[in-house]
């Protein structure tokens, strides 16, 4: 099923067709990781190893203070806000000036029996927010034992 955002128009026929058209998913190419009010969410990467889960998270323009990193339970919250503000002359004057507000809200249930809470490092550098997430001992997969016959 589509959802199709209409501009409130009545109109029927090609005016709609016309509309339809351009609102469909096909144009969208970049936008299935934006929020409702326009801004971008992160695209996130989660690999698995025996050893550990990594969680990159491709957020460029960033600084490490912008990142909020919780773990509650078996979930993980990584959220951002960044407020830009540039600071006026008292002799300048300006005809037009736009805000720059950034955030986003990222939430991941992690596997709790296997997860090693404790150990969980995390990095930011070169726009890409790491992870990494070491599994407990137990619950790495070993390899195949070999068991003699007598």
């Amino acid at each position: 099923m589509s959802i199709i955002k209409r501009n409130g128009t009545q109109y029927t026929g090609f005016p709609t067709l016309f509309n339809d058209f351009f609102t469909r998913d096909l144009f969208n190419w970049g936008q299935e990781n934006s929020s409702l009010t326009g801004t971008t969410i992160p695209a996130a990467n989660i690999r698995e190893n025996n050893d550990h889960f990594l969680v990159e998270m491709a957020a460029p323009g960033m600084q490490k203070s912008d990142f909020k990193v919780e773990l509650h339970g078996n979930t993980l919250t990584i959220s951002s806000e960044k407020n830009q503000e540039e600071v006026t002359k008292e002799d300048e004057r300006y005809s037009r000036r736009e805000f720059s507000y950034q955030s986003f809200y990222r939430v991941f249930t992690l596997p709790k029996e296997v997860v090693d809470e404790d150990k969980i490092q995390a990095k930011y550098e070169n726009g890409l927010l790491q992870l990494i997430i070491p599994k407990k001992e137990e619950a790495k997969v070993k390899g195949p034992r070999v068991i003699q016959i007598n």
